[in-house]
């Protein structure tokens, strides 16, 4: 998935030493790791330097703003909020100079989904058909910019559509599909149809920060 934001903060912050931009994980810490976590090779910046990505990855209920956020979404497009999912946290670490001096910045990227009322579509199997033949070529685009497609034991990981493409989710947007280990894009596809359903933990707030690094 490419996340040019955080990259682009890191990068313009560089004088602020470490910073956060745009940070989705301010406050109370809870005790409970991610469920995995995902660490790139040191990349060159488009803007000089190295950037170094990580991915924790949940999924956690959102926090109280981000559940607003999918409400105020949901209901621009005329539809209702069912539940919201946090599915991962985006961190990026910049190294360079500036002034010709040692510089460090910093920022993380939540990566969430409003499970919205979406009608399912009827073209499903056009949309996945449509990933499978591009999915190649997708993972060698995001490791220019990232390091290798990550893999377990030389298994590549599931590419995971985050606006899923079972109600109109586009298969190939560069901002629509991040990596998942297997066990979790598990979870993810089990939880989707709970979240969309009503109820439950994806109704609920969870707190600012869910996880620990």
């Amino acid at each position: 998935m490419r996340v040019p934001k955080h990259i682009k903060c890191a990068s313009a912050s560089a004088l602020l030493s470490l910073v956060g931009c745009g940070s989705a994980t301010i406050g109370a810490v809870s005790a409970r790791p991610a469920s995995a976590k995902w660490v790139s090779p040191s990349m060159p910046s488009p803007d000089g330097g190295q950037v170094r990505t990580t991915i924790y990855y949940g999924p956690w209920q959102c926090s109280p703003a981000f559940m607003s956020r999918c409400e105020s979404k949901c209901a621009a497009q005329g539809h209702a909020l069912m539940g919201c999912m946090w599915l991962a946290d985006i961190k990026g670490d910049w190294q360079g100079r500036f002034m010709l001096l040692p510089a460090a910045a910093g920022g993380r990227l939540a990566i969430t989904h409003c499970c919205c009322n979406y009608p399912k579509v009827a073209d499903t199997k056009s949309r996945r058909d449509t990933w499978e033949n591009s999915r190649a070529s997708f993972r060698r685009q995001w490791s220019s910019e990232f390091g290798e497609w990550p893999n377990s034991n030389g298994v590549s990981w599931a590419g995971h559509h985050i606006f899923d493409l079972g109600h109109g989710g586009p298969p190939l947007a560069p901002d629509n599909v991040i990596p998942a280990p297997a066990d979790v894009h598990g979870v993810f596809n089990k939880q989707y149809p709970a979240c969309y359903s009503g109820g439950g933990q994806w109704s609920t707030p969870g707190p600012e920060r869910p996880y620990v690094d």
